[in-house]
């Protein structure tokens, strides 16, 4: 069996629904089920068994020898939370329970960081794991994915295979509930529909434009992919960056959006909430070498695309992946 923590949420079902896709039906699905918004993202899957993420552990230490398989994506993500004991117990104390258990019983284990690890990008973008000790992330979210990080790469008795995501800004099908941490896409189509224009937020560093923001953008159906290959192939362990490779703006982003939805772009601009200003990131884009030098030919999907995708087959019809 494949377990997938998360896997209520917004990656988490889409890893379950591709590998569903792919004949994979005996699948563990942990989360807190709880939560009506998110019933949608799974109800409609393929699985073994539902588990509550507060008992995940103990039913893992009872059963390990029927997983042969843990894809660990389950996390608190809100980079607008500043309470550090939150992810203290979710992201870093959860995480290594399991890459413990995984160690224990000899599963291989694949994981979710971030980008947010880091920072303003001051050493680059590059999954190197002599970086990952000096980098400064600015939120609490992103400081906790790197103390994980930092511990994995610490331990001299690992999971027989392991790896740690370091997913870019990720977007696609199932994000429906996440409210201001969805992507700007999501947004912006909403803003479209309601207003017929978007807001983007206006820059406050002298060396963009207002729009002119840079991220890598990553379509969740390639993160999918990604992981499907890394469960077949199992090359080196580490961390790996895991975006396009390609940076583009928002401005494009949401022309995108517009085209998608065949209408004329109206785009405005609107200041960085104070909460978030300092803490924004100007430029992301992932250094991809690793991921390619280890075989992964699958290709990204362009930003044209995957919006493209995204808003016609999805977001305009409510559906799910």
């Amino acid at each position: 069996m494949i377990v997938i923590t998360g896997a209520a949420g917004f990656i988490g079902s889409v890893v379950a629904g591709y590998l569903n896709k792919q004949g994979q039906q005996n699948l563990i699905l942990v989360d807190d089920f709880s939560r009506e918004e998110k019933k949608l993202n799974f109800i409609e899957k393929s699985y073994s068994r539902l588990i509550d993420r507060k008992v995940f552990i103990d039913w893992f230490e009872n059963n390990y020898k029927d997983v042969d398989f843990v894809i660990h994506l389950g996390a608190r993500t809100d980079t607008t939370e500043f309470n550090y004991a939150i992810f203290e117990e979710l992201n870093i104390a959860y995480s290594r329970a399991i890459f413990q258990l995984c160690t224990t019983f000899s599963i291989p284990l694949i994981y979710a960081s971030s980008a947010a690890t880091y920072g303003l990008g001051e050493l680059g973008y590059k999954d190197d794991h002599q970086l990952v000790d000096m980098l400064q992330p600015l939120n609490p979210y992103g400081r906790s994915k790197n103390e994980f990080d930092k511990w994995v790469l610490q331990q001299t008795n690992t999971p027989p295979f392991w790896v740690g995501l370091k997913f870019f800004n990720v977007y696609g099908p199932n994000e429906y509930h996440k409210g201001r941490m969805a992507s700007v896409i999501f947004h912006a189509y909403r803003q479209i529909e309601e207003n017929g224009e978007v807001k983007l937020f206006r820059s406050h560093h002298p060396d963009f434009e207002d729009g002119m923001q840079l991220r890598d953008f990553v379509y969740v159906k390639d993160l999918a992919a990604v992981i499907s290959f890394l469960m077949e192939e199992k090359p080196t362990n580490g961390l790996y960056n895991l975006g396009t490779g390609k940076a583009r703006s928002f401005y494009e982003l949401a022309s995108a959006t517009f085209k998608a939805l065949d209408r004329e772009p109206r785009i405005s601009f609107i200041d960085t909430p104070e909460d978030i200003r300092d803490k924004y990131q100007y430029f992301t884009e992932a250094d991809m070498t690793k991921l390619l030098k280890a075989g992964y030919t699958g290709g990204f999907t362009s930003l044209e695309n995957g919006v493209a995708d995204y808003v016609k087959n999805y977001l305009k019809t409510g559906k799910r992946f």
